[in-house]
């Protein structure tokens, strides 16, 4: 073999190497940072449907309580409510004034309208008129099937203020992973967004599970790269 032929071996080998390396760190750094910063849950009820329906698998990226804004999906712990992890939507946060219904059957908070598109088959935001108050530190939460959830408004009519402290949220819901039919990221109720605060940003799920894919075709990629300069290589000698 000329040196010009071994030359072009060594090149070709030295990229398919490269190629691994970078798909290797690409994988593992999606595959990692994923894995510290989400965890997935089962929702048991129908409660959140149609967004989430009962036994869906959901990723929800963990944060603390401070972080959680109006029209969040969060996953907490509180066991006034039950002694597992729930999963309800953020319509008020502390110093709200949540009130439904107004004279189109909408939701009102802080004397605003909120239409609430997530929400299907039409009709008033709850069958129970109700008023709340959010104290500082709280959260008020509401199923998106009104008709079955049990929620903030079922705390209310038992005289107290209905709400969860944000110390019991433990992540918010990003997407859902299982059944793949139903698998896509949750987007953020723009509702919501011309109230003060606005909506919460996207986490980072849709970036790493981009970088763990390209990693894992880049890694492969390069693997069967350099299995056939090999080969080449070797029929060539």
């Amino acid at each position: 073999m000329s040196a010009a032929r071994r030359g072009r071996g060594r090149l070709g080998r030295l990229l398919a190497n490269l190629i691994v390396a970078v798909g290797c760190v690409l994988f593992l750094g999606g595959f990692v940072m994923a894995a510290f910063l989400y965890q997935p849950y089962l929702v048991p009820t129908d409660s959140m449907a149609p967004t989430v329906s009962a036994d869906d698998r959901v990723v929800a990226q963990r944060i603390d309580g401070h972080e959680v804004r109006r029209g969040d999906i969060v996953v907490f712990r509180d066991t006034a409510w039950s002694e597992l992890p729930m999963v309800k939507r953020v319509v008020g946060v502390g110093g709200d004034h949540v009130t439904c219904c107004d004279d189109r059957g909408l939701l009102q908070v802080n004397g605003a309208p909120v239409p609430e598109p997530y929400r299907t088959g039409g009709g008033p935001a709850s069958r129970h008129d109700f008023d709340a108050r959010v104290p500082e530190g709280e959260l008020f939460l509401l199923g998106d099937e009104r008709l079955d959830s049990v929620d903030s408004r079922s705390l209310l009519a038992e005289g107290g203020t209905g709400t969860v402290s944000t110390d019991a949220v433990v992540a918010r819901v990003e997407a859902v992973a299982w059944p793949p039919g139903r698998a896509g990221l949750i987007s953020r109720p723009g509702s919501f967004a011309e109230l003060p605060g606005g909506v919460s940003d996207p986490g980072p799920l849709r970036l790493l599970v981009t970088s763990t894919v390209v990693g894992a075709v880049l890694i492969m990629v390069g693997s069967t790269t350099g299995a056939i300069t090999a080969r080449v290589a070797r029929r060539k000698a």
